[in-house]
């Protein structure tokens, strides 16, 4: 699956199509001094917006798995003169960032190529500061999608055969720990295979954890130390 989909979006790295499936950048609201996480940053456009909206004193970190679009992305960043962010090359259930390090995490699309979802809420649970929020906009399937699209890589990687239910989408989130989403937008379902898709971006804000002996947000890496001093 990830060779595939580093096929399919390197090879869209210089194309002007839009890969979004909602608006999550046009409700993030971000603020100057804070930090922001892009996951599934993609060309870089809507990290470098942010980076700019943020400022000197804050700073964006893009994440992406396809070499090219990072490549393209730092290409950007450096044309444009931006240097408040960093654009890395890594899963998305495996972040190089510092817990309770952000202000902000948005993602366009892209959880639903993700194998395990869950693995990935968690670790956007865990570098968002107690406050933090996220504006997620995602694809969501009407049913259970068949195992020879579920199974397909490049179907995954066309952003549809990957996603989960909006229920299961849903139980994700309370059982990672945000609670009281909000949907801001949401799509007609549409079809795709043998089954109907939507997207939606939703909205939600971490809470500070109260359980005892909590280990929900205990992970350094050196990575974004070395990233930080850079």
């Amino acid at each position: 699956l990830d060779k595939q989909l580093d096929k399919r979006y390197t090879k869209l790295a210089e194309d002007t199509c839009c890969l979004s499936c909602g608006g999550a950048i046009v409700y993030s609201e971000p603020k100057e001094g804070e930090t922001c996480v892009d996951l599934g940053s993609g060309r870089g456009n809507d990290s470098l917006k942010l980076a700019i909206e943020v400022g000197e004193d804050g700073y964006v970190y893009g994440i992406d798995i396809s070499e090219g679009m990072i490549e393209k992305a730092r290409k950007n960043a450096k044309k444009m003169g931006i240097d408040n962010v960093n654009f890395i090359k890594t899963e998305l259930s495996n972040l190089p960032i510092d817990s309770e390090r952000a202000d902000l995490v948005i993602s366009n699309c892209t959880i639903n190529h993700a194998p395990d979802k869950k693995a990935v809420w968690k670790e956007i649970y865990r570098v968002l500061k107690d406050g933090g929020r996220f504006i997620v906009s995602d694809i969501y399937a009407s049913e259970k999608v068949p195992e020879e699209y579920a199974n397909n890589p490049e179907n995954i990687a066309e952003c549809w055969a990957g996603a989960i239910t909006r229920d299961e989408y849903m139980e994700i989130l309370d059982e990672t720990g945000f609670k009281n989403i909000t949907t801001l937008e949401e799509s007609s379902p549409y079809p795709k295979g043998k089954i109907e898709v939507a997207s939606f971006t939703l909205r939600g804000v971490k809470k500070k954890c109260v359980c005892s002996n909590c280990n929900c947000n205990k992970k350094e890496t050196k990575e974004t130390k070395e990233t930080k001093k850079s």
